[in-house]
């Protein structure tokens, strides 16, 4: 009898073991909490969170970059109307805005509330045609909650779409690699301009002071006198907040001119620089128009057949 229950224990010994190893009293464990009703969702969690590469992971949000789509719907804002977009999330502190109409003009106020009676930012908005030359610009917006208010002081027959959307603060504002001019200083009543070869199909422009207001007006002209788009701003931090945009400039002849609109006593820095290049290289397509027939006459046509 007793060489019997030795025999027994002998053989129930591997068993014992492997029941006692590292991995044993886990595996029992769990299949031990699996088999009670309602535990099987705590061991999903427990696991999850012990496991981060289980959990589905919430990415930073996208970096900021003028050419990315944004993802907030077009906005129509009728003429003489107002429209606010409110970010009550202390954590946005970058927001970017794009203002276009169908190829109508586009007039209109751009600011940012922070609190009542409290404008740290605002721009005054002039394009001529908002389907060729949108309005795209970056608003910091640090210490929220803040709102951007966009009032289309047009007339009636000129609405225009505006989209804001709330964009990633990490990283420099804009390709500071591809910057060309700057930065360069301008002093309180000075004025510098930078033209750009046919082929720059947009330019980006930074403006920023060391802490001090920034009032400045920025300009795209297309031969003499001739205005394509004006931008007036105000910062009152020209460190905390500073301007970012970008400027399309199609065709030829493009020349961006910045006022510094302040006294002696508040200098800006500026940096300006071409953002997009195109392969316009072929020599017909840098051919000139004349007389509103150059097109007809680079595509075999002969000058009297304007004419008949």
């Amino acid at each position: 009898m007793k060489f019997t229950t030795a025999f027994s224990l002998l053989l129930a010994a591997p068993s014992l073991l492997d029941a006692f190893t590292l991995n044993g009293p886990n595996k029992a464990s769990m299949s031990a909490f699996s088999t009670i009703p309602g535990r099987s969702e705590y061991l999903d969690s427990a696991s999850t969170s012990m496991d981060p590469r289980l959990a589905p992971q919430a990415g930073p949000p996208p970096m900021y970059s003028p050419a990315r789509q944004l993802q907030s719907p077009d906005v129509i804002v009728q003429g003489g109307s107002l429209k606010t977009w409110a970010f009550s999330s202390p954590a946005v502190e970058r927001v970017q805005v794009v203002l276009k109409t169908e190829g109508r003009p586009l007039d209109a106020d751009v600011e940012l509330w922070a609190g009542p009676d409290n404008t740290p930012h605002k721009m005054r908005v002039y394009v001529e045609n908002g389907a060729t030359r949108p309005f795209n610009a970056v608003m910091e917006t640090p210490r929220g909650p803040n709102t951007v208010a966009v009032r289309n002081i047009g007339q009636l027959e000129f609405p225009m779409a505006a989209q804001i959307e709330a964009v990633s603060a990490a990283g420099p504002l804009g390709d500071m690699q591809k910057i060309e001019h700057g930065p360069m200083t301008i002093q309180g009543g000075a004025l510098r301009t930078y033209p750009f070869d046919p082929n720059v199909d947009s330019v980006q422009v930074l403006l920023k002071t060391d802490g001090r207001p920034l009032n400045a007006r920025l300009e795209l002209l297309q031969g003499p006198n001739n205005n394509k788009q004006v931008i007036e701003l105000y910062t009152e931090d020209g460190l905390d907040r500073p301007f970012y945009a970008i400027i399309e400039t199609p065709g030829s002849g493009n020349v961006v001119r910045i006022v510094n609109t302040a006294t002696v006593e508040f200098p800006l820095t500026c940096s300006v620089g071409a953002y997009s290049i195109s392969d316009k290289n072929s020599f017909d397509e840098m051919q000139p128009v004349i007389s509103g027939y150059g097109a007809e006459n680079r595509n075999g046509g002969s000058d009297r057949d304007m004419f008949r």
